[in-house]
């Protein structure tokens, strides 16, 4: 007697479970480990970081106890200024200032740009989607800087009180930039909700009944944010050059409040009169921050969207 046998279905291998986007940035696996170049840059924000924190620990950069004018010394590692102040309890104060004011202007501006971004896409060539993109265009249309010059000029260096809230220079700064990175954001997301959409899984849950909140919310943001947390690194880095450039210009923090800007400006004359340091030394700690920002841009971009395997050597 023969027994038959019926077929078994061979197994289908079960689909990777998406790994969150946390334990994807911290997975040294997928970082491109020998690569001097990313690892140059993760180095650059880390010491950018330690001044802006730790470096304010160190000394108090409103005293007037040390001799003026003094170039850089085992007590004063980068000198003093003509007041004699400690040169880098100022520096490491107004890299303290950057890195708020950029962090917050890009976590505005994220906040913004990202509904803005999926909304669009999620509606797109439809009246939702013409009116934000004309709205996106018209921020556009005038150059960031000289927007942020205008809005400051018109607004003072003062406070403004509008009922309950109070807007210092700090908030109006961080406002008109972040205002300034909307579109730049906000295209990104839209590009790259456009791509989530053309996903069977999108057109799976729209068939289930699925809301659009829910699709936008819990689905498409979860999909666009690796892109995102990438541009928000090199935006850092343009963050930090806008707001040392507009300081530099006198429309950032007043003085006798240190900014990286502020410092630069206020050496032109002592640089003529051989004080190299008070110019120099704050300028380098600018350039660290922008290069290793935009380094670890690329790094992450490496890591998280599969970019060019190995980076420098």
């Amino acid at each position: 007697m023969t027994t038959v046998m019926s077929p078994t279905a061979a197994p289908v291998p079960a689909r990777p479970a998406s790994r969150p986007l946390v334990l994807r940035i911290v997975d040294v696996r997928r970082w491109p480990i020998h690569g001097v170049t990313n690892w140059f840059g993760v180095g650059c924000v880390v010491a950018f970081l330690l001044i802006a924190t730790v470096g304010q620990l160190i000394g108090d950069p409103t005293l007037l106890d040390a001799p003026g004018a003094e170039p850089p010394s085992a007590e004063y590692w980068f000198g003093t200024d003509t007041l004699g102040r400690d040169v880098f309890a100022r520096t490491a104060e107004g890299a303290w200032n950057s890195l708020t004011i950029s962090l917050g202007t890009v976590l505005l501006s994220l906040s913004v740009a990202m509904p803005l971004g999926m909304l669009a896409g999620y509606h797109y060539n439809g009246r939702l989607d013409n009116a934000i993109m004309r709205g996106l265009e018209t921020v556009q249309a005038l150059p960031m800087f000289v927007f942020v010059m205008f809005v400051l000029t018109l607004t003072g260096t003062g406070t403004i009180e509008i009922g309950p809230v109070t807007f210092g220079m700090r908030t109006r700064l961080i406002v008109c930039l972040a205002l300034g990175f909307v579109p730049f954001f906000a295209r990104i997301v839209r590009a790259a909700t456009l791509v989530e959409m053309q996903d069977d899984y999108v057109a799976m849950l729209q068939v289930l009944g699925v809301g659009r909140t829910r699709i936008l919310l819990s689905e498409i943001s979860v999909n666009v944010l690796p892109p995102m947390v990438v541009q928000a690194c090199l935006a850092m880095a343009i963050a930090i050059f806008a707001e040392g450039g507009l300081s530099f210009l006198g429309f950032g923090l007043a003085p006798p409040e240190p900014t990286l800007g502020n410092l630069i400006a206020d050496a032109g004359s002592q640089i003529l009169e051989g004080a190299w340091w008070y110019a120099t030394l704050p300028g380098a700690v600018m350039v660290l921050g922008i290069l290793g920002f935009n380094l670890l841009g690329d790094a992450l971009s490496d890591a998280l969207l599969g970019g060019s395997e190995g980076g420098a050597e």
